[in-house]
Order: structure tokens, then sequence, then C-alpha cells
């Protein structure tokens, strides 16, 4: 097309000039000489009877040798042809009706026009003012019209000459482009082919070389890129599994954000802490996530990144959580790059629960082993200072207030002795000495020696009419079968003692003790229940914990520590059993133990102890 248009430019300005150039060679060649006006001049001056004939003369010398002309016609004046190239034309005496001649005649200027008429084709006239042989006046003009057909027909077959040419190069030029252009455009095409496998993640194909100029330097470049490309991917993505799987396998949550402080990277323990589903959290504000968009905000967080303690239990809206809620510790670093420029931060999330939990507990049993001791302490310092401004004259006082100070020595002995054992526990240094046992008989020895317990603080009652004894009445439901068990006994018997003192205890004069024994699969069930009035929903998960009571003064008056529940929870998990309450305000409560048997044991009659 550029060289079509090319070709058309060119030969519009040709054939431009070439008319121009032939239209001003016909005007030459139909000019009339200037001796011919002289002789028409001195004609029209004279006036005379041979004038006509002198003109006619002129005419036809000028028209002799010229076929192109057409019509000549000598005007005077006033305007009246004098005569035409042909002599007996019957315009010769009238007045002309050319306009353009008059207006010769009255402006003294040449007058020139080429038009086309259907009939004649394209067509030249002249009209040009005779002057006096002195100049000084016109005396007349001679009007000339010339067919140019002849001209035009020239140019025309050189138009169609041009055309013809022109076509027949811009068709050659055509197809000498397409094949260049093909030339070009191939190994560009593979090139491109090349970039968009690569864009989709293939970068096995190459792209061909078919010559060692630039476009083969820019297809062995695209080759080049192409396996750097390769290269460059494979370990980015090994980069990015590596880092998938450190994430995955990490203990602690991590996430990352962008400079906007939204999530673009959370791992699974993260969303496990802050219990996410898989999703939710990308493109969250990282401080809502994390709960703390009231304490501080992310640019905030940017100016001082400083750890800081999050509670799960303020990020969930279900208060059933708080149980499993959960306290971690978040640290801050910001992701930046070699200019200096922040484009994220990472948040690291470590679970200090039970790190808080021990803190906790450990505080907690200070505290608690501080007031449980100082408690004793204070009443035997209060009846030993009696004792030393004088009471121990007195014979009725002393015995009681001594009698109060060995309770509470003994009482703080057993809390002491209570705390070494849970202490050896603790430590692993309490160990179990085992033997197979039938549980039946032992349980049974157990409830027996209570009831020989309340026999003997009935007979003991009647002798001294003072001592209130609390009335109780054991029930036992056992399974027939023998149930062998491999325990301690004497650890086993210390829990049922504080099971079975706490039941009695706890119900009401009267109440009845329900003692159960029965077997599951691979396991053996104790039950022991009271009519007491039993433990709030809200305490029932603290009841093993140290130094918990529900009823911590009603606890002290009778003599507890604080310690019982959970001494028999560690030597329970310790026969690898598990022990647990089921209570409900004013019904009493239900405690339960589960220790594993082989249903295939046996073994002889139990040793009484």
């Amino acid at each position: 097309m550029i060289l079509i248009v090319t070709i058309e430019i060119i030969g519009a300005y040709f054939v431009r000039q070439l008319e121009e150039q032939n239209v001003q060679q016909f005007e030459d060649s139909v000019v009339i000489p200037a001796y011919r006006l002289n002789q028409v001049s001195e004609s029209l001056n004279d006036n005379d009877s041979k004038t006509k004939e002198n003109i006619s003369n002129v005419i036809q010398d000028y028209t002799r040798n010229n076929n192109d002309i057409t019509d000549v016609q000598i005007v005077d004046r006033n305007g009246i042809i004098v005569s035409t190239k042909d002599v007996d034309k019957e315009s010769i005496g009238t007045k002309t009706l050319k306009d353009q001649v008059k207006k010769s005649i009255s402006t003294d200027k040449k007058i020139t026009q080429i038009y086309y008429d259907k009939a004649t084709g394209s067509s030249y006239e002249s009209i040009s003012p005779v002057s006096s042989p002195d100049n000084s006046t016109v005396v007349g003009a001679i009007y000339v019209r010339a067919s140019m057909e002849s001209v035009y027909s020239g140019i025309n077959n050189i138009i169609v000459i041009f055309l013809t040419a022109s076509l027949v190069a811009g068709l050659l030029g055509a197809v000498i482009a397409i094949f260049i252009a093909r030339a070009i455009t191939r190994p560009i095409d593979e090139m491109k082919q090349q970039a968009v496998r690569m864009a989709e993640g293939d970068y096995s194909g190459q792209v061909r070389v078919y010559s060692p100029d630039e476009l083969g330097q820019l297809a062995m470049a695209v080759n080049d890129l192409s396996v750097k490309v390769e290269e460059a991917t494979e370990n980015s993505e090994s980069e990015r599994r590596r880092l998938d799987s450190v994430l995955t396998q990490m203990s602690d949550g991590v996430i990352a954000t962008n400079r906007l402080g939204n999530i673009t990277v959370i791992n699974e323990m993260a969303q496990e802490f802050l219990d996410k589903e898989e999703g939710e959290a990308d493109g969250k504000p990282l401080v809502e996530i994390l709960g703390v968009e009231d304490r501080i905000s992310f640019d905030q967080l940017l100016e001082n990144p400083e750890p800081m303690i999050i509670e799960t239990s303020d990020i969930s809206d279900n208060d059933d959580d708080d149980d499993n809620s959960l306290i971690l510790n978040a640290d801050f670093s910001l992701i930046q790059r070699n200019s200096g420029f922040i484009s994220g931060m990472v948040c690291v999330l470590h679970d200090v629960t039970e790190q808080q939990k021990i803190d906790s507990e450990r505080r907690q049993f200070v505290s608690n082993v501080s007031h449980e001791l100082r408690t004793p302490l204070t009443s035997i310092s209060s009846y030993i200072d009696a004792l030393n401004n004088g009471a121990w004259e007195n014979k009725e006082l002393a015995p009681q207030f001594l009698k109060v100070t060995a309770e509470e020595t003994d009482r703080m002995i057993r809390m002491i002795q209570d705390l070494l054992n849970l202490s050896r526990m603790d430590q692993g240094r309490s160990k179990l000495d085992k033997e197979l046992v039938n549980f039946n008989e032992f349980f049974s020895y157990i409830l027996d020696r209570f009831d020989m317990m309340l026999k003997k603080e009935k007979a003991d009652a009647k002798e001294d009419d003072k001592k209130v004894v609390k009335n109780y009445r054991i029930k036992r439901i056992f399974t027939n079968k023998d149930l062998w068990v491999e325990l301690d006994t004497d650890k086993m018997t210390q829990v049922m003692d504080n099971i079975i003192n706490n039941a009695i205890k706890y119900s009401p004069d009267g109440g009845v003790i329900t003692c159960r024994l029965l077997e599951t699969n691979k396991h053996i069930i104790i039950s022991i229940s009271d009519q007491g009035l039993g433990i709030p929903r809200k305490d029932i998960k603290k009841v093993f914990d140290r130094f918990y009571r529900v009823d911590k003064a009603r606890s002290r008056k009778q003599g507890g520590t604080g310690l019982g529940l959970s001494i028999s929870k560690e030597i329970v998990e310790q026969h690898k059993g598990r022990i647990w309450v089921n209570s409900a305000e004013g019904k009493g409560s239900t405690f339960y133990i589960s220790l594993p048997f082989d249903p295939n044991e046996t073994g002889g009659e139990w040793d009484e102890i």
C-alpha cells in the first residue's frame, strides 16, 4: 500500500506537469505570430475594400499548417466580425455574440480559456486585442478556437501506460513485500508464541534461529531467557515448597501482611490458634484478625513493633469457648527492602497458655500454701501466747488449748505430707508397687472399714453424751464377676478413703452413700454417690485443682486441706486410669474412677490386710 500510494503520488505530480507542459506547447503552437497581428492591424486600420481580402489571406496562411484550429474570427473595434476561417460563413458582417471578445477589446487584454463541450470535447479559446500600428488605439481583436483532443488524448494514453506500469510495479512490490515481511515476521511470531508458552509455564520450546542478524540475535536471547526463567521458576517453586513445608511444620503461628496491613500469608497453626477456616483470614486486616484493633492500629505497630499478649477469648464471640481459649505471645517484625521501604510485616504467634497457666498456678499455689499454713500457725501462736500469759494455770482452759494446738499441728503435718507426695508425683519419683488384686474384695474391704468406723463412733457416743455422730448408710452395687486388676493397694486405698470421706462429710445425717462396681470391655468403673449439697456447675472442672474448695470456710472447718482430690487424680492417672465427677446443686455428687484391666486375667484369693 505504501508503495502504491507513493507511485500514485509521483504519477499524479508527473501527469500534472506533463499536462501543463503539453498545454503550454499547444498554446505556443496556436498563438498568432506578431507579424500576423501587424498585418491584421494594418488591414483593419486602412478600412478599404481590400481589408476583407487581406484579412482572409492572413487567416488562411495562419491556419494552413495547423489542423487543430477549428475557428478564427477577426472582429473590429465595434464588435463586427470582419473575417473568419471560412470566408463564406454567414457570420461575417454580423456583430459578435461573444462577451469575452468585447471585454478583450474594451480592456486591451488577451483572454485565454480551456473548456469542455460534450459535442466538441476539450477546446482552447484565445482572444487577442489588435492595436493600431502606432499602438495608440485598439482597432479590433482576433478570436481563435482550437481543439485540444490531440493533447488530452496523448495525456490519457500516457496516464493509462503509467497506471498499468504502477499496478504491475505495485503487484510485484506487494509480492516482494510479502516475502520480506514473512521473513521478518516469522521469527517474531515464533518468539511471540514462545513468550506465550513461557507465560503459561511451558519452557520446553526453543525459537529457531534463521540468520545471524539482529532477529537471530534476538531469537538466541529469547532462548537463553527461557532457560534462565525456567531455572529461576524452579528455584522459586522449590523455595516456595520449602517455605510452605516449614510454615506447615512450625509449632508457632506465622502471619505475613502487605504494606497496608492486610494478611497475605497465614499458616495452619495460626489458623488453628485463631480458630479461622482456610482462606477466612486472607486479605483481612491483621489487627482485626488478632482482635487488637481497639488497642493499637497497624500504623502504630509499624512505628513500634513491640511484642504483646493476646487472648483468643477476646477474639471469639462465643462465650462457651472461654475454657478452650489460648494465651498467645505475638512478636512482630518489619519486612524491609534494601532501600528501607517497608513492604509489610510478619507476626509470629507462640502459644504460652501452658506457661501462663503454670505461672498462674505457681503463684496461686504459693498463695494457697501460705494461706493454708498461716491459718493453723496463727491459731497455734494465739493459743501458745494465751498459755504463756497464764492460761496454762487454768486446769479447764489449758487442756482445751493444748488439744487445739495439737490438732492444728497434725493438720499442718498432713498438709506438708500431702504436698511432699504431690511433689514426688510431679517429679516422677513416686513409684507404684503394683500387685494383682481382686478388686471386688478390695473395694468391699475398704467399705467394711467405714462400716466399722461408724459402729465404733456410735459406741463411743453412747459413753459420751456430748459427742455427735453423723449417721449414714453405705449401699453396695457390685458385679458378680471377680475383677482382677493390677494396682498399688496403699495408694488406691488413699484414693478411696479421700472420696468416701468427702461423701460422708457432705452427706446429710442419715444419708445413703451408693458405691457401684461394674465392668466394660477393658475397664472397671467405680462410682461413689452421695446425697449432699452437690457442686455448682462452674466449679465442677476445678474440684481436682490443688487447694480448690467449693465452700472454703466449711471445708476448712471440717479439717480439709484441699489436696485430697488432687492427690487422688495423680494416683489414678499413674494407674493409667481416669477420674471425674458429675454433680448438680442440691442433688448430690457422683465421683467415677475408671481403671484398665484384662478380662482374661485371673488370680488367687486376695490376701486380707
